[in-house]
């Protein structure tokens, strides 16, 4: 058996939104998962303000790196790669990231991967469950994204089968739990309140979901608006809104959707195996109504604990390892933020140079090691 101390320790940083994720994978197994969130500030606003993530992922760089390599009990030096995501995301958000994984590998002397955020998503499952299977089915679900994506390698090879065409499932659940004055993020205490009601209590429309309809595609926008005008004519009406029931039922309304479009493309891609991911995944509803309809279809599901569905460094950590181990190419130093990187793009190799450029490159940054 090879020993695990030959497979690629790598670091991963996470800034794509409002999360300062700092993850330390060697392989497949997780080392350590350091997050420092400024939800809190985001508050008050009742959404991510841009600037304030920026100023967040400022201060609490640093610290996290040192407090994630402290818990994986590594040092800097022992690293064979740093990944950083390099989109989608807030572009301010994600130059935050990408400088310091740049400052980092080339005061290390170490390659620099830069890789998206959806296809991390993905990878992350893997130290959960092991090897990801080829073809892999992902619905990823989140505060900004809702899509379905075929992975045959994670590292070269993703094709978006279906996206949001409005809102995506979790901003819907911002917005559903402002006008419900129950604070945010939403996703959580929607989660909460729904528990405690009736799934059926309102017929909710499903979106997309009509026979011309895409069949891959998700809109939440109308769900949205059709649960706000109820609850806006109870109030109205001088009527109690029944918050559990009408937590319970929207919930139901977009998990629906949801399982109900993930099952099928498996179904017409025949692929046996789902994975889902993204914050979202951490809902309870969505995570039973998923493995009751793939053990009906005969898919196997994969979901990895909640912790792992949020954004992260761990699972940015995990697609770079995976870079390294499959001998990707690393980026250039002219890296970028990419605050609409397509899917289809799974990291970003250096622009005609390929991993050996990059490697002499870091060698001979790193010669007199500027990391102290």
């Amino acid at each position: 058996m090879a020993d695990s101390r030959d497979e690629p320790l790598v670091l991963g940083i996470e800034t794509s939104c409002d999360e300062t994720g700092v993850g330390v994978v060697r392989g497949t197994t997780l080392l350590a998962d350091a997050v420092a969130s400024s939800v809190d500030e985001h508050a008050r606003f009742g959404g991510v303000v841009p600037e304030v993530a920026s100023r967040a992922h400022l201060e609490a760089m640093v610290p996290t790196i040192d407090r994630a390599l402290k818990e994986a009990g590594v040092s800097a030096r022992d690293l064979d790669g740093i990944a950083v995501t390099a989109g989608p995301g807030l572009a301010g958000a994600l130059l935050v990231g990408v400088s310091a994984a740049k400052a980092y590998a080339y005061a290390l002397g170490k390659p620099l991967y830069g890789v998206n955020h959806l296809a991390s998503h993905i990878c992350v499952d893997q130290l959960e469950h092991g090897a990801l299977p080829e073809p892999t089915m992902a619905l990823l679900v989140s505060g900004g994204h809702s899509s379905l994506l075929l992975s045959t390698d994670i590292t070269s090879d993703v094709r978006p089968l279906g996206a949001t065409i409005d809102d995506a499932a979790g901003e819907a659940f911002d917005k559903i739990a402002r006008v419900l004055n129950l604070g945010f993020p939403g996703g959580p205490v929607i989660d909460r309140y729904a528990r405690e009601g009736d799934p059926n209590a309102i017929a909710f429309p499903r979106g997309l979901t009509g026979p011309r309809d895409a069949a891959y595609d998700f809109s939440f926008s109308g769900l949205k608006t059709a649960v706000a005008r109820w609850i806006e004519a109870k109030r109205a009406a001088g009527e109690e809104v029944p918050v559990r029931d009408v937590s319970a039922s929207f919930q139901e309304a977009v998990v629906d959707v949801l399982t109900r479009k993930a099952v099928r493309a498996c179904k017409d891609e025949g692929v046996d195996h789902l994975m889902i991911g993204g914050g979202v995944a951490a809902n309870s509803r969505l995570r039973a109504l998923a493995q009751e309809r793939c053990e009906a279809a005969g898919i196997r599901l994969r979901v990895p604990r909640p912790k792992l569905c949020t954004d992260n460094g761990a699972m940015v950590a995990a697609l770079g390892a995976e870079m390294v181990a499959r001998n990707r190419a690393a980026s250039d130093w002219d890296l970028s933020a990419d605050s609409s990187l397509p899917v289809t793009d799974p990291h970003v190799p250096g622009l005609g140079h390929g991993r050996t450029h990059a490697h002499d490159h870091a060698h001979e940054a790193g010669k007199e090691n500027l990391y102290s």
